[in-house]
């Protein structure tokens, strides 16, 4: 049996890469719709009600219009845009968020897919709030280097067209402290109010960083780097895409540098903890367009369906 699948928004850099995924799968048939209807509201909603699971790679308005005209109960929705992610009714695309998100992705019709910063900054946060490690009352800060694909078609053409000396540095953004990431990373992170973050897009096609500082002074007593990277790896113990690295990792600290790439061409995310006396920094990487985007969205629809976590990833 091959599961029916569309993809609305198949354009975009998330949708693109949807398919490359979903190509080299016997288990699935791409629903295709022709060019010239692809704005054709009719034959979006005949697609979207005629799959078993479609993905919407749309802006947050045109999301919340895709899933209002799904009427099949069958069809499961899952939504790439920020539009869902926090919305009752939705279940949220991290299946390593707790032990039954699994169950709630299998049975759930409405998936919201994780934002790429989010993704790697509540992975680092909720298994230590839930632990009693990092209060939920903390003020929590964070900075993610992100490469340039995560801006979509318009910033990757910027980028890759090149002749502008202001793209040859890192440039930070969201400095009206109003990224849309922030409601998702809040919620699903278990704190009580939003992180202050940084995003920075950087002279490069894909890979990602958040890192995120604490001082041993405002978490639970007894509370040193060993007691954070114990508690990561309890957690993420046995998770097939999730790899905790060990305290302060030789291998990175031998260069002095972090290679934010380094997870590319991968749905992993690699997790590690730098640490002195009183302080530590969290950090994890991913592939923007795998984990952080494309590939998790995949990961919960093979969730969902059932079938082998990994499959096509």
């Amino acid at each position: 049996m091959a599961y029916k699948v569309f993809v609305d928004g198949q354009e975009g850099t998330t949708g693109l890469r949807i398919h490359e995924y979903l190509a080299q799968r016997a288990d699935i048939e791409v629903l295709s719709i022709d060019t010239e209807r692809r704005k054709d509201p009719a034959e979006r909603a005949r697609l979207l009600n005629a799959a078993d699971v479609a993905f919407l790679c749309l802006p947050d308005d045109a999301a919340r219009e895709a899933a209002a005209m799904v009427t099949n109960p069958r069809t499961c929705l899952i939504d790439a845009s920020t539009a869902h992610r926090t919305a009752p009714g939705w279940v949220f695309g991290l299946p390593e968020l707790a032990p039954e998100q699994r169950e709630r992705i299998r049975g759930a019709k409405r998936i919201a897919n994780p934002g790429c910063h989010a993704s790697a900054f509540i992975l680092l946060l909720r298994p230590l709030v839930d632990a009693g490690i990092v209060p939920a009352s903390l003020p929590v800060s964070a900075t993610s280097i992100t490469g340039y694909s995560g801006g979509g078609k318009k910033m990757i053409e910027q980028y890759q067209r090149g002749n502008d000396p202001l793209l040859t540095a890192p440039r930070p953004y969201g400095l009206g402290l109003k990224h849309k990431h922030l409601p998702e990373m809040r919620v699903h992170g278990g704190l009580q109010s939003n992180p202050v973050f940084m995003p920075v897009v950087g002279n490069f096609y894909k890979g990602l960083a958040v890192t995120v500082p604490l001082s041993f002074s405002q978490l639970a007593a007894g509370t040193d780097g060993r007691a954070l990277q114990r508690a990561l790896a309890q957690r993420y113990e046995g998770e097939r895409f999730i790899r905790t690295l060990p305290l302060s990792d030789p291998a990175t600290l031998e260069s002095g540098f972090f290679d934010v790439m380094g997870a590319n061409d991968s749905n992993r995310v690699d997790i590690f903890v730098f640490a002195n006396d009183q302080q530590a920094l969290l950090m994890a990487r991913l592939d923007n367009l795998g984990k952080g985007a494309s590939g998790a969205a995949v990961q919960s629809m093979n969730v969902h369906l059932g079938v082998d976590e990994g499959t096509g990833l």
